[in-house]
C-alpha cells in the first residue's frame, strides 16, 4: 500500500468524526460533557461499548497472542460474563441511586476525604497507564507505515493524533463520544470479519476447514489445567471477573458512559447487551488470530518475534490492496478508541475530584467550562509524554504488559469497594493512603517471589485478585470499631 492512500484513509476517517462532533456538540453544557445530559439511547452505548472494550489491544494483540497462549483467553471472557452481571445488580443501582458524576465520590460518601482521593487517583493513574498503551500500539504501526514515509518524528505524530482527539471530543464529552465509539466499533468489526474472508479465499479453504486446520494445528485450546501455570483455567475465569468488575464497574471511562443513559433500567440492558456481545467479538479475533498462524505456516512465512507484529505484516505485506485497507480502517478506528473517551473521563475525575468544579459551579452558579477546557489539554498532554516515554521501554506483548499494571493499580480501588460495600464498618481515613500504597508493593514482592513461596505457582492476571485481597486485609486493620446502639 502507498503511504498517501494510507494518510487519506486516516483523515477521512478524521473528517468523519469532526462531522459527528459538529453535529453531537450543539449546544453542549458540563452535563453534556460528563454525562451527555442522561439522554444517551442504551443500544447506541452498548454497541459501541463494544469497541471500547476491545481497542487497539485486542485488535492487534490478542490475534498475535494466540501463537503462544491458544485460546486460552476465552476463559477470561467467561469470567466477563459474571462480572457485567455484578455490576449490573450491584454497582449501577449504587451509581444511579447516589446520582454520581464521579464513582468515586461514592468513596468519600461511604468513608471519608482521604479514601475518595485515593480511589480517583488509582483511577487517573490507572486510565493514563492504560489508555496511553492502547494509543501506543496502534499510533507505532501507523508511523511505520504512514509517518515514517514523510519523516514526521514519533513525537510529533502522537502530538497530532492526541490534538485531533482533544478538537472532536472537548466540548461535547460523552455526549460526543457514545456516537463516535459506535462508528469505531462498526469499522474494527468490519475490519476483522474482511480480513478473515480474505485469508480463506487465499487459502481456498472453507469456513469448517479452517476450523480444522485451527484444531489440527493446535491452536483452539481452551481450557488449562496445571493449576501452576499462569493460564490455568479457573484462575483465568476468576481474573476475567474482576478484570471486568474493576476495569469497567469501577472505572470512571466505562461507568460515565452507562451514567449517561436515561435511567437505570437502560443501564443495566446496555450492560448485559455488552457482555453477549463481547463473547462473539473476542472468540473472532482469536480466530483470526489462529487463522493468521495457520496462513503463515501453510505459505512459510515468517513469525515476528513481537506477535503483535504478525496482523499488521500480513494485512499489508501479503493479503493484497482491499485487505491493507481494511486494515488501515480498523487500525485507525482502534487508535481514537483508545483514547478518546479515556481523555472525558479523566478530564471528569480531574475536575470532579480533584478540583470540585461541580461544587463550584452549585455554589457561584457560574460556568466552570473553561477549567474543564485546561484541564482537558492538560491530561492530553501528558497521554502523549506518556505514549513518547513507553515507546523507549517497550519489550513485551502489549495486553500482557496492560492487565499486568492494572494488577496493580487496580486492585486498591477493588479493595476499596468492597470493603465498602460488604461491610458497615467506618475507616481511620486518614490511614487510607498508606493502605492502598502498601497492597501494590506487596503483591509485587509475593509475585516476584512465587515460585519459590508456593511450590511453581506463577500468578497471571489474578494479581488483581491478590491486590484487592490484600488492601481489603489493611482496611480491616485500620477500621473503626461499630457502635452497638442499646436501649433501655
Amino acid at each position: 500500500m502507498q503511504p498517501e492512500l494510507i494518510l487519506a484513509l486516516f483523515l477521512g476517517y478524521t473528517v468523519l468524526l469532526f462531522a459527528i462532533s459538529i453535529i453531537t456538540s450543539r449546544k453542549a453544557t458540563n452535563e453534556s460533557y460528563y454525562l451527555g445530559n442522561r439522554q444517551s439511547p442504551w443500544p447506541v452505548v452498548a454497541y459501541g461499548m463494544v469497541g471500547a472494550s476491545l481497542s487497539g489491544v485486542t485488535f492487534i494483540s490478542i490475534p498475535g497472542w494466540v501463537g503462544n497462549s491458544q485460546f486460552s483467553y476465552m476463559m477470561v471472557v467467561f469470567g466477563y460474563i459474571v462480572g457485567y452481571a455484578v455490576i449490573s445488580l450491584v454497582l449501577l443501582p449504587l451509581y444511579y441511586n447516589l446520582k454520581l458524576t464521579s464513582i468515586y465520590t461514592y468513596l468519600e460518601k461511604r468513608f471519608g476525604f482521604w479514601s475518595y482521593k485515593s480511589g480517583a487517583f488509582y483511577f487517573i493513574v490507572s486510565r493514563l497507564i492504560g489508555a496511553s498503551f492502547r494509543m501506543f500500539l496502534v499510533v507505532n504501526v501507523l508511523q511505520l507505515f504512514i509517518f515514517d514515509h514523510y519523516n514526521v518524528p514519533f513525537w510529533l505524530t502522537v502530538a497530532l493524533f492526541m490534538l485531533l482527539i482533544t478538537l472532536y471530543s472537548f466540548k461535547g464529552g460523552i455526549k460526543t463520544i457514545v456516537w463516535t465509539d459506535m462508528l469505531q466499533t462498526t469499522f474494527m468489526l468490519t475490519a476483522l470479519i474482511v480480513t478473515l474472508f480474505i485469508i480463506l479465499n487465499k487459502m481456498e479453504l472453507g469456513l469448517s476447514e479452517m476450523i480444522g486446520l485451527v484444531k489440527e494445528e493446535g491452536y483452539a485450546q481452551i481450557v488449562i489445567t496445571d493449576w501452576r501455570h499462569d493460564r490455568f483455567y479457573l484462575k483465568q475465569f476468576f481474573s476475567g471477573m474482576f478484570i471486568t468488575i474493576v476495569m469497567t464497574g469501577l472505572d470512571q471511562d466505562m461507568m460515565q458512559k452507562n451514567l449517561s443513559c436515561r435511567n437505570l433500567k437502560d443501564a443495566q440492558k446496555n450492560m448485559t447487551s455488552l457482555s453477549l456481545l463481547l463473547v462473539p467479538a473476542n472468540l473472532l479475533f482469536l480466530f483470526l488470530g489462529a487463522s493468521l498462524f495457520v496462513y503463515a505456516n501453510h505459505f512459510g512465512v515468517a513469525i515476528p518475534q513481537l506477535t503483535d507484529n504478525l496482523f499488521p505484516e500480513l494485512a499489508i505485506n501479503h493479503f493484497g490492496l482491499l485487505a491493507g485497507v481494511v486494515f488501515f480502517i480498523g487500525l485507525i478506528a482502534a487508535a481514537y478508541s483508545s483514547a478518546d473517551s479515556a481523555i472525558t473521563a479523566l478530564t471528569t475525575s480531574v475536575s470532579v475530584d480533584f478540583l470540585g468544579v461541580e461544587k463550584q459551579q452549585k455554589n457561584t452558579g457560574k460556568s466552570t467550562n473553561s477549567q474543564r477546557y485546561i484541564v482537558h489539554f492538560v491530561i492530553t498532554s501528558i497521554i502523549l509524554l506518556i505514549i513518547v516515554l513507553f515507546r523507549e521501554i517497550n519489550n513485551q506483548a502489549v495486553i500482557a504488559r496492560l492487565f499486568t499494571i492494572a494488577g496493580y493499580t487496580y486492585g486498591p480501588l477493588l479493595g476499596l469497594y468492597a470493603f465498602g460495600l460488604f461491610t458497615k464498618h467506618q475507616l481511620k481515613d486518614r490511614f487510607v493512603p498508606l493502605v492502598v500504597l502498601l497492597a501494590p508493593l506487596l503483591t509485587y514482592f509475593i509475585d516476584t517471589n512465587s515460585s519459590t513461596f508456593f511450590n511453581g505457582y506463577n500468578f497471571g492476571f489474578e494479581l488483581l485478585i491478590l491486590n484487592g485481597l490484600l488492601t481489603y486485609t489493611g482496611l480491616w486493620i485500620i477500621k473503626k470499631r461499630l457502635l452497638i446502639k442499646t436501649t433501655s
